[in-house]
């Protein structure tokens, strides 16, 4: 809700707050037609970027601007952003005119026309880690202690499962139930999408031990992941951050002598590479992952970085 009120609020450059409609229009767009708060975010910037740029050039509403204005901003952009960033504040501007298109507020889209960057990517950038750093990271933890088996079930979560940190982080106990006598989890992913699938059987003994552990089994409707107060590590009410994650994460990887950058989006794609490399078919992987495109979930198959390591080996000087 914040978000919102500060994408309308008078600070900003009239271009989107001239008018009434104008306003009311985008108020709808960002509150209701964009859901997942990353995206939110991402499209915000890019029409505060947008807006910033026609002010300077004294456009002061959107029925002024014309594809030239919007192509001139891709090329302004591409000085300073990489392309995949400006294809997707150009594309955020499609979609925001399209809506304006729609409620009337203008009589056509000025973005259509305009063409974004070539841009394409065979191999993701997030890092990965091989099979044994996973594993000394996740024996790494210390479950003495009420954090230490909350956080191995978390990055437990992320590499049996391939969730996304932001479906972890927004589960409830409710989440994790038994179906057919085995655990099952239950992902609130993207587009308001429910992803259900069975447990590995070493998630199923982490989640457990950190439900018990924690006491919250009775507390159905509660998150899962909860942050913690003081040095004792008791519980509170509140679900974790992705931020809390990351922070996280590198601390924990840090602990266990991992120099490599993780992030927390590097358990994704860990899982996923760990399973096509004990001949799991990347079909299913997409299914796992709950992606739209088998291409999508290629990009986190980064076995061929191992074949490429071992080719460069072999140069015997």
């Amino acid at each position: 809700m914040t978000e919102i009120m500060l994408i309308s609020s008078s600070s900003l450059p009239s271009l989107f707050t001239v008018r009434p409609e104008t306003r009311a229009r985008m108020r709808d767009f960002f509150s209701s037609h964009i859901r997942n708060p990353n995206t939110r975010r991402a499209y915000m910037e890019a029409v505060r970027q947008f807006s910033a740029f026609c002010a300077e050039y004294g456009i002061v509403d959107l029925a002024q601007v014309e594809p030239v204005h919007v192509a001139a901003f891709v090329e302004l952009q591409l000085k300073t952003q990489s392309k995949p960033t400006v294809k997707l504040r150009l594309a955020a501007l499609r979609m925001l005119f399209d809506w304006m298109v729609v409620g009337q507020v203008i009589p056509v889209n000025p973005a259509h026309a305009v063409r974004g960057p070539k841009h394409s990517q065979r191999r993701g950038k997030t890092p990965v880690l091989n099979v044994d750093e996973a594993r000394a990271l996740i024996d790494a933890i210390d479950i003495t202690s009420l954090p230490g088996l909350r956080d191995r079930a978390l990055i437990g979560l992320m590499v049996y499962t391939f969730a996304r940190v932001g479906a972890a982080v927004s589960m409830k106990v409710e989440d994790f139930f038994v179906q057919g006598r085995r655990g099952w989890v239950r992902l609130h992913e993207k587009g308001g999408k429910e992803h259900e699938m069975p447990t590995h059987h070493n998630l199923d003994h982490y989640l457990e031990e950190y439900i018990e552990a924690a006491g919250i089994a009775e507390d159905r409707k509660g998150p899962l992941f909860r942050t913690t107060r003081g040095r004792s590590g008791e519980l509170t009410g509140n679900s974790l951050l992705q931020s809390d994650v990351w922070r996280m994460i590198r601390r924990r990887a840090l602990l266990a002598g991992i120099k490599t950058e993780i992030s927390c989006h590097t358990f994704r794609a860990t899982g996923i590479t760990a399973y096509l490399k004990n001949g799991g078919k990347l079909e299913i992987a997409q299914q796992m992952a709950a992606h739209e495109s088998a291409r999508t979930t290629g990009l986190y198959d980064r076995r061929n970085d191992e074949i490429s390591l071992d080719e460069v080996e072999r140069i015997g000087i």
